[in-house]
């Protein structure tokens, strides 16, 4: 099974920027698609953007369009989200997943969950 490690969170202040990055254990995780996720305390996961696997088509949460963008590398195993013009309403817990089912799919057949990696953007 592929697990993957969600890192590049941090303090910002707002209209900065942060590039979060999700690493799998096997290159199998280039035909998938990958999606990340944040929670924030007392609010339900929302899916922020996901990326198919070949050809690597992406779509965003309309909370962060124009804003963030998703990409993959996958000679790194590695999917980045590049998050810019961040504001207060961005701090959550990021995460990201997996699925054989396309980006389509519901947040229960995401799987591969990482711990997350905590986003505050504060003044």
């Amino acid at each position: 099974q592929v697990q993957l490690v969600e890192s590049g969170g941090g303090l910002v202040q707002p209209g900065g920027s942060l590039r979060l990055s999700c690493v799998a254990s096997t290159f199998t995780f280039g035909y998938y698609p990958v999606a990340w996720f944040r929670q924030a305390p007392g609010k339900e996961r929302e899916r922020v953007s996901c990326i198919s696997g070949n050809p690597s088509l992406t779509n965003y949460a309309d909370s962060v369009k124009g804003r963030f963008t998703i990409s993959r590398d996958t000679t790194k195993r590695t999917v980045y989200l590049q998050m810019d013009s961040l504001k207060a309403e961005d701090t959550a817990i990021y995460s990201c997943a997996m699925t054989g089912y396309g980006c389509s799919a519901g947040p229960h057949e995401f799987s591969g969950w990482g711990q997350g990696t905590q986003v505050t953007v504060s003044s």
